[in-house]
């Protein structure tokens, strides 16, 4: 084979996780690993949910080959070179795995590859773009007949991580005999975890007091430290817990095992997951409290009720708007500002924010927005726990609207048409 470069275009943490690291495991096992002939480069461009550690979570997967920054993305885009000068080989394929989908376009021009963009929600651009690797039919061309034979359904790319990883699945140590194990997921995000974190932690003690048998799990982000999670439970450290009612906790670590855990006052504690992905603990879980982002997407593909918490008493918390808003929330000093105007302007609209309710076109698991008391939230859930027939109605819608798994291998071989159709 004439030597070929795939270029995956990718961003945040979430599509690093959920959309990168299924097809390059696919395009190695479909392509084998021939290394001069198929070379795999990743090009992270700016995301609002980013850390700053996406490029060395990338540099972990070992089916890829180079990897740039997304600090260095705004050079390469307009003047072509990479940071490290990385040379390009004739022919290859422009990936689209997160970002902006206009950027696959520029840069499969400027490089002259062939396109492809894996979409869940809308295929933009195409009339210039060669192939769409979409989640299910309704992401549909806005030509259907110019345009139809460009799109193939491919199925779900999260679906296939969740499968996997059940497949792989490790023991879960003493949660694997919990009866009721709640999950929380206050975010990786410190304007997140400001009000998350002693929120959720409020809301489970309200739950503990009526169901003693109940036991919580955080499964802690890859890019969050425990002790940086501890810091948002801690009212000396974080000025927001009195703001959302909430409820502190020290953290604890037990020696002998390595165990680590958030103790509250009243004794409750809050067992810290450190592996990722956790979807083998996370799929034991009876239900989720949890924060907006591809948690949610995560937490649906595998069938678990989530209750999507969205407390406003801080209002310039949420700042991962895509697009110009994300722009202006995240800028130097007047970030908050237009923060703020931002969120009050789109939580009037009433639109979805979880994944599970956006593919579903209706709200299957509630979205709480508001100035949340943690009584409020606790009632909804121990209404679910008390009912176990609403639990079981919840997982049957979710797993109604979730794509098919087969995603990774579907698109693998979309890829591989477009190198073939450049060779032959």
């Amino acid at each position: 084979m004439e030597p070929v470069d795939i270029l995956i275009l990718s961003n945040g943490p979430g599509e690093l996780a959920t959309w990168v690291r299924p097809v390059v495991r696919a395009l190695r096992q479909q392509l084998g690993d021939r290394r001069a002939q198929v070379r795999i480069s990743v090009i992270l461009s700016p995301c609002p949910h980013a850390t700053g550690k996406e490029g060395a979570i990338a540099r972990t997967y070992p089916e890829i080959d180079r990897v740039q920054e997304a600090q260095h993305f705004w050079p390469f885009l307009l003047r072509g070179k990479t940071a490290e000068n990385w040379d390009w080989r004739e022919k290859g394929v422009v990936l689209f795995l997160g970002g902006d989908q206009f950027f696959t376009l520029i840069l499969g021009k400027r490089l002259g590859y062939r396109t492809v963009i894996y979409a869940e929600r809308e295929a933009r651009w195409q009339r210039w773009i060669d192939r769409f690797a979409v989640m299910n039919g309704q992401v549909q061309p806005q030509n259907s007949q110019k345009y139809a034979h460009k799109f193939t359904i491919v199925g779900d790319l999260i679906a296939d991580v969740a499968r996997d990883w059940g497949n792989e699945g490790e023991e879960i140590g003493e949660w694997s005999e919990a009866e009721e194990l709640i999950g929380l997921l206050p975010g990786s995000k410190p304007a997140k975890l400001m009000q998350g974190v002693p929120l959720c932690l409020a809301i489970a003690e309200c739950i503990h007091q009526v169901r003693p048998q109940s036991q919580f799990v955080i499964p802690v982000a890859p890019t969050l430290e425990i002790e940086t999670l501890a810091e948002f439970a801690n009212p000396q450290q974080n000025p927001v817990l009195e703001l959302v009612n909430g409820t502190a906790a020290e953290l604890k670590l037990e020696e002998n095992n390595g165990m680590a855990y958030l103790e509250t006052a009243s004794g409750l504690r809050v067992q810290l997951c450190r592996r990722s992905p956790a979807y083998d603990l996370l799929s034991q879980c009876t239900l989720c409290l949890t924060t907006v982002g591809a948690n949610t997407a995560e937490l649906g593909c595998l069938g678990i009720p989530m209750i999507v918490l969205l407390p406003t008493q801080q209002l310039d918390a949420m700042r991962a708007w895509d697009g110009l808003p994300g722009i202006l929330a995240n800028l130097p000093l007047l970030g908050s500002m237009f923060a703020k105007l931002i969120n009050r302007l789109v939580l009037r609209q009433g639109k979805l924010f979880a994944w599970p309710n956006i593919w579903a076109g209706e709200e299957i698991v509630p979205e709480l927005v508001g100035k949340l008391q943690p009584q409020q939230v606790a009632a909804i859930a121990l209404d679910w726990l008390e009912n176990p027939e609403k639990l079981q109605l919840i997982r049957d819608k979710l797993h109604s609207v979730r794509g098919q798994p087969g995603a990774g291998n579907n698109i693998a071989k979309i890829v591989i048409e477009e190198i073939e159709s450049q060779l032959n």
